[in-house]
């Protein structure tokens, strides 16, 4: 194995390779489909054939949350790609999305498995075809016609509260009051969003967008208006988790996992968590910097979730890049979160504009601005270590990856 016994596990492994279908507005195709583009392509992209792949990983499969949020499972996509698998996972518990990524590097340091292809596919663009956004609740069920509800749902459905934007939107309330954030700070984080998804040609939205535009939109959720709000698109990412001893034989430059932030250590709640102004990403984020010698400031580049505006806000004081509170000062402006600015983020538009593909466009992104393969959308310079966060609420994961050990 390679590094000291203290070294932490996840530094065995690499992504070696990456992976995107293709991805828009109500393809019409198949979760599968778009799940074998994409893992065809990472599998090529990390200089390997179907038959190294010995471990395969997905979030949530199993069938979870509404209709085309789940993808494929894992034997599906075994079966589908004629993989001999020596380990897979899936589940929808754990850090946040990226937590697929974080199982396949554990398997490896643990031995169980050489290279892991990680998916997440999405076709909730498709699925509400003509008809508004369900929450993430479910759809109940129960007796005498009368849907029931259990968790914590029982609590919030009296009072209208059916989706993240309503819950998201309490912590917003919060910061207004408590740090006095203003739209047109929070603003900031959809316009960086737009200007970068205008150099990225496949991101879902990419006509400009002004202040003006984002304060005239219908409000959601005060204060979460419309462009605040993540795009839903049909799309799968894939990436190829290696073993590092592989990065020498890569045929692009190997992102190392230098660090992985897993903790939970305030209460599971989306309302009740003993601090409003931020989440679990407040523990995530603790538990990254606890795993590494680097700092925040080592970062550079940042790509850090956004299925809310709000969510980047929060993940940005999580990170340790502002003190809390600070975030809005901190993006004031937009220069510092620019592509040439101190802290570049979201530099393919994140899901604002990019499209919602559930946290793994971010990780693509990241992997792509520390290869160098950004095009017209590359942050200048030579970049050594991204920031990748994903989640919101309980939720929340984070990495951080480099360009060498």
């Amino acid at each position: 194995m390679s590094g000291p016994a203290s070294e932490p596990l996840e530094r065995r492994s690499i992504i070696s390779g990456i992976g995107q279908s293709d991805v828009g507005r109500r393809l019409g195709r198949s979760e599968l489909d778009l799940s074998v583009q994409a893992s065809l392509a990472a599998i090529e992209d990390a200089g390997l054939t179907r038959d190294d792949i010995d471990g395969l990983s997905t979030y949530p499969g199993m069938g979870a949350g509404t209709a085309g949020f789940a993808g494929p499972t894992t034997p599906e996509v075994q079966d589908a790609l004629r993989l001999r698998l020596n380990w897979h996972d899936g589940g929808g518990e754990g850090p946040a999305q990226i937590r697929a990524v974080m199982a396949a590097c554990l398997a490896i340091g643990a031995g169980l498995a050489r290279h892991v292809l990680v998916y997440r596919t999405v076709t909730e663009s498709t699925a509400q075809g003509m008809g508004g956004r369900s929450g993430i609740g479910g759809t109940g069920g129960g007796g005498h016609g009368a849907p029931r509800f259990g968790s914590f749902l029982q609590w919030y459905l009296p009072f209208g509260a059916v989706s993240a934007a309503n819950w998201i939107a309490l912590v917003g309330q919060r910061r207004i009051h408590e740090f006095g954030l203003t739209r047109e700070q929070l603003a900031q984080i959809a316009l960086n969003a737009r200007r970068n998804a205008a150099l990225n040609p496949n991101a879902v939205y990419r006509d400009p967008m002004s202040m003006a535009d984002y304060l005239a939109a219908r409000m959601i959720s005060t204060p979460l208006c419309l462009f605040d709000c993540d795009a839903p698109c049909d799309g799968s990412t894939a990436v190829v988790v290696s073993h590092v001893d592989y990065a020498p034989d890569t045929p692009h430059p190997a992102c190392h996992v230098n660090a992985l932030g897993t903790a939970m250590r305030g209460r599971p709640s989306w309302d009740q968590f003993d601090d409003m102004t931020t989440m679990a990403a407040r523990d995530a984020g603790a538990s990254m910097w606890e795993r590494t010698e680097l700092r925040p400031a080592d970062v550079d580049v940042a790509q850090l979730y956004d299925g809310f505006s709000m969510l980047t806000m929060v993940w940005l004081e999580a990170l340790g890049f502002c003190a809390r509170g600070e975030s809005g000062p901190f993006v004031e402006g937009g220069e510092r979160i620019a592509r040439d600015g101190s802290l570049p983020l979201n530099t393919a538009g994140g899901q604002l504009s990019g499209g919602r593909l559930h946290g793994f466009g971010l990780l693509h992104e990241a992997c792509v601005q520390l290869r160098g393969e950004g095009g017209e959308r590359q942050v200048p310079g030579r970049h050594e270590v991204a920031a990748v966060a994903n989640g919101g609420g309980p939720i929340a994961g984070c990495m951080l990856l480099t360009r060498g050990r």
